[in-house]
């Protein structure tokens, strides 16, 4: 197992945590370089936001630990529900209701480790 953990989160991400957890199950496992290659061809929009955060625990291990970036791989990574934003503006509902619009956010984490061979 891996000695040191690189950890980035990035908070209040817009975007829904069911959508984003469709992308970063597919990142899951990977060497960063290859996570990277694949957010960058995803279509949905919270491929954006995963990828910057890689970067940014990439960067975080190469500055603050002076690791090697082909030898870092994702360890974990997870997307947790963050606030609800509730509109003042409104969409119809059934049976002529309205229904408030949610603008629903994201907390990200990654862990990065290094696989010492």
């Amino acid at each position: 197992m891996a000695d040191t953990l690189v950890r980035a989160t990035a908070i209040r991400v817009s975007g829904a945590v069911q959508k984003a957890r469709l992308v970063i199950n597919q990142v899951r496992g990977l060497p960063v370089e290859k996570a990277l290659q694949t957010l960058d061809f995803m279509p949905q929009a919270a491929a954006k936001p995963v990828a910057k955060l890689i970067r940014s625990a990439i960067a975080n291990a190469e500055e603050n630990l002076g690791m090697s970036r082909d030898e870092l791989y994702v360890h974990t990574i997870t997307a947790d529900e963050g606030p609800t934003k509730f509109s003042r503006r409104y969409r119809y509902g059934a049976r002529g209701r309205a229904k408030p619009i949610h603008r629903r956010s994201t907390h990200l984490t990654v862990l990065l480790a290094s696989s010492e061979e």
